[in-house]
């Protein structure tokens, strides 16, 4: 398919979304070279006292920002052109689908489906987890007649705010080819690195259930009473067929393989060693949430000027420290082939840290400047970072 064909599509897209039976539309990914305004738009139609108007929210990756429009005034051929690499128009009945490779190539395929579209303006929003799921009881977020403990609040809104962002960024990559499509019999390998209590161990292993996604998932801790306490609750559950947990080091654990690996506030030097695991098997995506960082906090001697001005406080210190650290974290997965978002995460219960480390595995080629960044920063503030010993290059 060329030029030509690729024009053929956008338009046929274009007059689905037009129709009666519209049901909604996504356009997600970014095309090579290309870079849309916003992350993601969704698009769906609304009964308004006006009648029917299409809604467009745009998403940044982390909110989300809607505006209504008639049908005729739509600029659905704008949004089409931006630069995304994935569109899918669903209508009653039939669903169509765009991928555009890296090379550019439109892949545009149809398939039937059996939805039938909502007109509803306001939408409550979704609970991710049910609170009444025998998980959150066996895991101490809910009580015996499944209402989440007020001490488990935050708790439980974490694990809900991690799955926001981890089920639209598995289906993009899906949908762009990064992430192979699970089936079940090859169902999607999560790893949870760090899972502690496995609170999102199991919000995971329970929510892609739920959307019909075919897992196996992977527990990690050190600690052989956690790897018990969860083995024993999966057990419980009777779902110790699809999930597991093991007591080993992440720097040394026996599981060699995954399709998501996600770590949720590995304390200090511990999210290097989940992102290094990761890269160095070329796992396709990964989402991390760092926790507390002292390593290059400890490295930092003398700031070059005029940074001192903040340096020499110690709170100052702290938080700058935090954002070299994660920032040449972020540098090292990209110069790994790695595609690298810092997104906004809502902090927990025992941290105040609200960034989430976002990376989809492309293999795209390393530009030279890209290099030249990372050797000047470590340069500028004489600081190694632990990562960088821990990446196999």
């Amino acid at each position: 398919m060329g030029d030509e064909e690729l024009v053929t599509a956008l338009e046929e897209l274009r007059l689905a979304v037009t129709k009666e039976d519209f049901v909604r539309a996504v356009l997600s990914g970014r095309r090579r070279n290309m870079q849309p305004e916003h992350e993601r738009i969704d698009l769906r139609p609304v009964q308004i006292k006006d009648g029917i108007q299409i809604q467009v929210s745009y998403s940044d990756g982390r909110q989300m920002t809607s505006k209504n429009f008639l049908v005729a005034d739509l600029p659905f051929a704008q949004f089409s052109q931006s630069g995304y690499a994935n569109i899918l128009v669903e209508n009653e009945g039939e669903t169509l689908s765009l991928r555009i490779s890296k090379k550019g190539a439109p892949l545009f395929s149809r398939s039937k489906n059996s939805l039938t579209r909502d007109l509803s303006h306001d939408k409550s929003k979704k609970r991710l987890l049910d609170a009444s799921d025998p998980f959150l009881r066996e895991v101490g977020i809910a009580d015996a007649n499944g209402v989440v403990k007020p001490s488990k609040i935050d708790k439980y809104k974490q694990v809900e705010e991690f799955l926001r962002l981890l089920i639209p960024t598995l289906n993009d990559a899906i949908e762009a080819g990064h992430v192979r499509r699970p089936t079940v019999e090859a169902p999607l390998r999560l790893v949870d690195l760090g899972c502690g209590h496995a609170y999102l161990t199991f919000g995971a292993h329970q929510y892609l259930q739920a959307e019909g996604i075919p897992v196996s998932v992977v527990g990690i801790d050190v600690r052989p009473n956690s790897r018990d306490r969860n083995n024993a609750i999966a057990q419980n559950l009777g779902i110790q067929k699809s999930i597991r947990f093991l007591a080993e080091e992440i720097s040394a654990t026996s599981v060699n393989e995954a399709d998501v690996a996600i770590a949720l506030h590995a304390c200090d030097t511990a999210t290097d060693d989940s992102i290094a695991w990761a890269v160095n098997r070329g796992v396709p995506l990964t989402l991390f949430a760092p926790c507390c960082h002292h390593d290059i906090q400890s490295q930092i001697k003398v700031a070059p000027e005029p940074w001192s001005m903040m340096t020499r406080h110690g709170i100052m210190r702290e938080r700058l420290g935090d954002l070299i650290t994660d920032s040449l974290r972020m540098q090292l997965m990209k110069l790994a082939g790695y595609r690298v978002e810092a997104i906004e995460f809502i902090g927990g219960e025992h941290t105040p840290r609200n960034l989430m480390i976002r990376a989809v595995k492309t293999g795209a080629p390393v530009e030279k400047e890209e290099v030249e960044r990372y050797q000047s920063m470590i340069s500028m503030w004489g600081v190694l970072p632990v990562l960088a010993g821990k990446l196999n290059r």
